[in-house]
């Protein structure tokens, strides 16, 4: 009796010891988050690696849906209202679901965030779905991974791999018409933002007679701001006003160099050699 006593306190003694120990995720979690527009993009998954095994239509069957990672659905957070594959998603979060395929995968966007994996699916709540191709990237990445790439001021591509195969979907943002209504607004207020928009209106290929009265506006009122008076210098020069623009950014040059900001030297020497 005394030995059956014993041997009950060692195992509850070595199973108290395992219940304490930590040992690494085989799937850890990732969150990344991305400015992107005028708000951010955000993916929490957890990342399964191949560890040896077939991946795509073996570990992930084809034509099954997938919930894109391991663990918990993949979670994708939008700041703001955008297209996704072209289809229009409302800002919020949702989770992401792929069917795999050989030559065409389909990507689902669904209200269930909370769904552990592919269990408590339902199609009824998609809210977006497109098909895309998948790529062979030549070369095989053993932890699934995903990024957000080739960010420009109103698109992003959402890029997925794992083994030998990426795929890439695109989301979109319509930020030039949030801005134009902003500017619009604002230009007509006391405390107006010439500078920005200005800016805005030079990278975005807008009015750039415009562009020039709002740039040499916000360079008259800001008498040291080498970088207003570069950005004037750049939207002459555009214009085709080579001597307004040498005038304009040897002045912002100057105050560069008085103010010890050799980046703007830089520039404006750069610009200073095509005029």
């Amino acid at each position: 009796m005394k030995k059956v006593f014993l041997l009950l306190s060692v195992l509850l003694a070595n199973n108290g010891i395992a219940q304490g120990i930590k040992t690494p995720a085989a799937s850890p979690t990732q969150t990344i988050k991305q400015e992107f527009a005028l708000s951010y993009i955000e993916i929490t998954y957890s990342r399964p690696s191949m560890k040896g095994r077939d991946i795509f239509g073996d570990l992930v069957p084809f034509g099954k849906p997938w919930r894109t990672g391991a663990n918990n659905a993949t979670k994708i957070t939008f700041g703001e209202d955008v297209k996704v594959g072209g289809v229009a998603v409302k800002a919020g979060s949702y989770a992401l679901y792929t069917i795999p395929g050989e030559s065409e995968w389909e990507i689902i966007l669904n209200k269930g965030t909370g769904n552990w994996g592919i269990m408590g699916y339902n199609a009824a709540e998609d809210v977006a779905k497109f098909k895309v191709n998948p790529v062979d990237v030549g070369f095989s990445t053993e932890t699934f991974s995903m990024q957000i790439g080739n960010i420009a001021n109103n698109s992003a591509d959402i890029v997925l791999w794992w083994d030998r195969t990426a795929v890439i979907f695109n989301v979109t943002a319509d930020v030039d018409t949030k801005i134009m209504a902003d500017i619009n607004k604002a230009i007509n207020e006391d405390s107006k933002p010439y500078f920005a928009a200005a800016q805005y209106y030079f990278e975005n290929g807008k009015d750039l007679n415009k562009a020039l009265e709002w740039a040499t506006k916000s360079a008259d009122q800001n008498q040291n701001a080498y970088w207003m008076m570069l950005l004037k210098a750049r939207i002459q020069a555009k214009l085709g006003d080579k001597a307004g623009a040498k005038i304009s950014s040897m002045k912002s040059l100057e105050l560069a160099k008085k103010q010890g900001n050799p980046d703007y030297v830089t520039l404006n020497e750069k610009l200073l050699k095509t005029l």
